[in-house]
């Protein structure tokens, strides 16, 4: 495939990645979650608030304020974040349970 036709038509590759993590430290990921999102000077008012709240309300709403998909694609030659979107979400995990599906529908 010659350059220019690589330029002349952009190619997308969607990135699917799905992680477990355990929250040890219920307390300190929510301290450090708050001060993320208190010393981020892109937030809105409105986002902060939110951000906040959901900090407050459920650990999987911390872990969310770590997750940066550009560091992911850094330093990729010839790729740029085109989108991203993620969610996290607490889940029923048993490392034991050699049939659990990191993809079962609930």
């Amino acid at each position: 495939m010659s350059t220019e036709s690589s330029e002349a038509a952009p190619r997308y590759v969607r990135l699917q990645i799905e992680l477990v993590a355990e929250v040890v430290d219920e307390k300190a990921l929510q301290v450090a979650a708050l001060e993320q999102v208190n010393n981020d000077e892109f937030l809105e008012p409105e986002e902060r608030a939110e951000a906040i709240e959901a900090i407050n309300v459920d650990p999987a709403g911390a872990v969310a304020h770590f997750i940066d998909p550009v560091a992911l694609l850094e330093g990729i030659p010839g790729v740029e974040l085109a989108e991203a979107s993620w969610e996290t979400q607490p889940v029923d995990y048993d490392p034991d349970n050699e049939d659990w599906e990191v993809y079962e529908e609930e």
